[in-house]
């Protein structure tokens, strides 16, 4: 019997290393390699020690050869996608989905990642065939919550299983367009000796899966875990596997969720789809702006509303600071839905470029509605809002602020800023903020924009 082969995989980069040891030398993280065995290879392509290097390679790779297609040759015709049923889910995906893909979808528990799924099952299985397995759930779990949502009940195919070769062979039986398996770390395989969830099953269960939806042309979703942090968990290779990664985030005291693509071989980076979870299910929110601006009647230092860029659309949030004396030797610097270093920076250019000196001020920094500011965009208007609260005054409330503070206390230019002006005067705002080099060379209606360049430009703006 010949000796079973192993080895030690890093669960956060995928790198694998012949024996264990502490430290991945890829990816930097510490006890992360995991202990998987490999599978006997199917054929070892040796041949004769006296055959000349030419006869090993024409018997290594006999047969293994295929045809090379020049690149202008290549048909350029639009992927066939079809809409999932919810325009802010299509947004993410790219435009619809692709016959073929593979598609990740991560969050929290609770999050509404099952209800999701099951919304656009019901609504694709409808005009065509569509097949949902459940690994943690029970048939009349989902019976019950498809009934309690009032969704169509007829055609969708349900199954209770976790073994993946009998996934793929019900899948085959009823050739489903659309597949949705939940979720990919209870599912595992008889060919692995290992723990469903480990690397080894999570790895070539997905692959499996994978392997069918691009032979058979079939949407498959995957529905993932999450850990402490909020990132997928599972091996980093799971990503590298998978066509669409998108993780659905919520917050525990908010309905809304937001559902960010973080990989998507078919579309835009970075999209974001807004939906509301109502006692009838997910509900998309076509209108964004309206919901996180919806700010208080009376007014108050230390707001200010920002427009930042989402994939493909500009989308208006309020961001709010508080400064307040410390009592501490070391002051806190706290920042909720923005980088907590970039904030340190700024401040230390603030303080620099700005003559203003918080630093025995505790600062405390929130993006309202739970949305996640991922770009620099929001700099100058976190600085305003900082500012703004510290000498108590406050910014006119049809003002909008945008642009990227530099180190030396420049503010630098910001993508699509045409864009976010526009979006803004939809909404009624009446002045701008904005970079030089953003300032629109016509006039916008009923809108004026203060263009500048340096730091104590935009304070004096303020004044």
């Amino acid at each position: 019997m010949a000796k079973s082969k192993t080895a030690f995989v890093c669960n956060d980069c995928g790198s694998d290393y012949a024996k264990w040891q502490g430290q991945c030398h890829d990816c930097g993280a510490w006890n992360t390699l995991v202990e998987i065995r490999l599978g006997p290879a199917k054929g070892s392509g040796r041949v004769g020690a006296g055959a000349s290097a030419s006869s090993q390679n024409r018997a290594g790779f006999a047969g293994a050869l295929a045809e090379a297609s020049v690149l202008k040759d290549i048909d350029l015709q639009d992927l066939p996608r079809f809409s999932s049923g919810a325009g802010e889910f299509d947004r993410v995906l790219g435009g619809g989905l692709v016959p073929g893909s593979a598609i990740l979808i991560g969050g929290n528990p609770g999050a509404g990642k099952s209800t999701l799924l099951l919304q656009t099952m019901c609504h694709l299985a409808s005009s065509m065939e569509a097949l949902y397995i459940t690994g943690e759930e029970s048939l009349q779990q989902i019976a019950m919550r498809a009934q309690r949502l009032g969704l169509p009940m007829d055609k969708l195919r349900l199954m209770a299983e976790t073994n993946v070769e009998t996934i793929v062979a019900a899948a085959r039986e009823y050739k489903p367009k659309v597949l949705v398996v939940d979720s990919i770390q209870v599912v595992h395989s008889d060919e692995l000796s290992s723990a469903a969830g480990g690397v080894s099953q999570v790895r070539e269960c997905a692959a499996c899966l994978t392997r069918f939806a691009k032979q058979t042309g079939t949407v498959l979703f995957l529905v993932g875990h999450v850990t402490k942090d909020g990132s997928l968990a599972g091996p980093k290779v799971l990503e590298h596997i998978i066509d669409c990664s998108i993780l659905l985030e919520s917050t525990d005291d908010s309905r809304f969720r937001t559902l960010r693509g973080q990989k998507n071989r078919f579309g835009a980076v970075n999209e974001l789809g807004v939906f509301a979870m109502t006692d009838e299910g997910m509900k998309q929110v076509k209108n964004p702006s309206a919901i996180f601006l919806d700010r208080s009647n009376e007014p108050a230092s230390g707001s200010v509303v920002m427009v930042v860029w989402e994939g493909t659309r500009p989308l208006l949030v309020e961001i709010q600071a508080l400064v307040d004396d410390s009592q501490l030797g070391n002051p806190r610097r706290v920042a909720v839905g923005l980088e907590q270093n970039r904030v340190a920076m700024l401040l230390a250019v603030l303080h620099r470029h700005g003559g203003l000196q918080v630093g025995d001020q505790d600062v405390f920094a929130n993006v309202v509605g739970g949305v996640k500011v991922l770009e620099t965009s929001a700099d100058l208007a976190l600085l305003m809002a900082i500012v703004s609260s510290f000498r108590d005054r406050q910014i006119p409330r049809d003002m909008v602020i945008f642009g990227e503070v530099g180190l030396a206390g420049e503010i630098r230019p910001v993508p699509s800023g045409q864009e976010r002006l526009a979006e803004a005067a939809k909404h009624g705002f009446k002045r701008a903020i904005v970079p030089r080099a953003n300032a629109p060379k016509g006039k916008i209606k009923g809108m004026e924009v203060i263009p500048v360049s340096k730091l104590a430009e935009a304070l004096a703006a303020l004044e």
